[in-house]
């Protein structure tokens, strides 16, 4: 299968949200969230150096994850239910309350590619609440888009902070029905 040499796009975006319950980590059922726009997150991680001999003898930089933005067309009440502690009442008003608790997630989602599409999974994401900002109409129609700042690190259980999969791997087509843990051979 040919290698990409450009990427592009975002879609396929979904969250399942993150249990720990005695040190054991498991993922709900990865749910859908429509409207994706775009996507910017920096590595995370501080460079270490150490001198010897009048040289920098050893450096390395810290794998601490990822941070940056999620824009979304509009977050979804379930997803401000089931990720920001937002609550729904009887009368299906939703709301926001100081005591809300969030929960992590895992964060999946599609680059397009001059060759192939290319799947990826943060394993452990947790997401501030989007601001509110809107404008009036005027001549013409402006979309107002809401953007999630988010911080992605490392799985408690596993250590792993993101994967990626192309068409052909085969995790690809399961991607979006349960969160993909690797699989290492015995002896490797």
């Amino acid at each position: 299968m040919p290698e990409n040499k450009v990427k592009f796009g975002l879609k396929n975006v979904h969250y399942a949200v993150v249990t720990e319950t005695e040190g054991v980590i498991t993922y709900a059922t990865p749910v859908n969230i429509p409207g994706a726009v775009s996507i910017s997150l920096s590595a995370e991680g501080e460079e270490s150096s150490f001198y010897a001999d009048d040289i920098k003898y050893f450096n390395q930089f810290a794998n601490n994850g990822y941070a940056g933005d999620l824009e979304m067309a509009l977050i979804p009440d379930d997803f401000r239910v089931a990720v920001l502690g937002d609550v729904v009442d009887d009368n299906g008003v939703l709301f926001e309350n100081t005591n809300g608790k969030t929960k992590n997630f895992a964060l999946l989602f599609e680059f397009n590619g001059d060759a192939n599409a290319t799947r990826h999974i943060l394993y452990n994401t947790s997401a501030s609440r989007p601001s509110i900002s809107s404008q009036t109409k005027g001549e013409s129609l402006e979309v107002q888009t809401e953007s999630l700042t988010m911080s992605a690190s490392a799985a408690l259980d596993t250590g792993d902070v993101k994967a990626k999969a192309k068409v052909g791997d085969s995790p690809y087509e399961t991607w979006y029905t349960t969160v993909y843990k690797k699989t290492i051979a015995a002896g490797v």
